[in-house]
């Protein structure tokens, strides 16, 4: 299986809600290869996670994985592989955090948006078993992000605009700041 091309902002695909995937459809061949090359794709392009219209299939699917040393996101806890299908999120709390977001599909772009500290997350794993888990910290704003994908929605729409870099401009100038945010953030709450 080799990558898949990502689709990036202006395709018309990233702007769809995504269709909901049934449990027949979950168990088909072409899902499961679907499902693969997606791992594959974030996998080659360091993401942290990456959703379906991402390659151009509006369905409700997402993966997500934080591998130690990950060199777009070391400073994100490590979070084993996980395929979500037909997620929702329930924010828990009022507490948000000032997260700083990069996405595969815009790509050299970065901005600020505030995130949920803690969400639930309800979803369908790959085999079609049902998962009930609560996430906290950069986890829980890595699992908005791809579930904001499946709903259409980009990271220009919930980010400050006055805010926006690129990612050269984000080292030089403010990964120092968000890193300490991001370290206090994940020692007060965890992953």
């Amino acid at each position: 299986m080799s990558p898949l091309p990502i689709r990036e902002i202006g395709d018309p695909v990233l702007r769809e809600v995504a269709e909901p995937v049934s449990l027949e459809e979950l168990g088909r061949p072409e899902t499961q290869e679907l499902i693969e090359a997606m791992i594959e794709t974030m996998r080659e392009a360091n993401g942290a996670g990456l959703a379906a219209p991402q390659v151009g299939v509006a369905k409700r699917i997402a993966v997500i994985e934080v591998r130690p040393g990950n060199p777009r996101y070391p400073y994100k806890p490590p979070v084993p592989l996980t395929v979500l299908v037909n997620p929702e999120l329930e924010p828990l709390g009022a507490e948000t955090y000032l997260s700083n977001e990069g996405c595969l599909s815009i790509p050299n772009l970065r901005g600020e948006l505030e995130r949920a500290a803690e969400v639930r997350a309800r979803y369908l794993d790959r085999d079609g078993e049902v998962k009930d888990e609560i996430r906290r910290g950069l986890t829980a704003g890595t699992f908005q992000h791809e579930v904001d994908h499946l709903d259409g929605v980009l990271l220009v729409d919930r980010a400050d605009p006055a805010t926006f870099s690129t990612w050269e401009q984000f080292e030089r100038f403010g990964k120092a700041e968000f890193v300490a945010r991001a370290t206090e953030l994940t020692a007060r709450l965890g992953a």
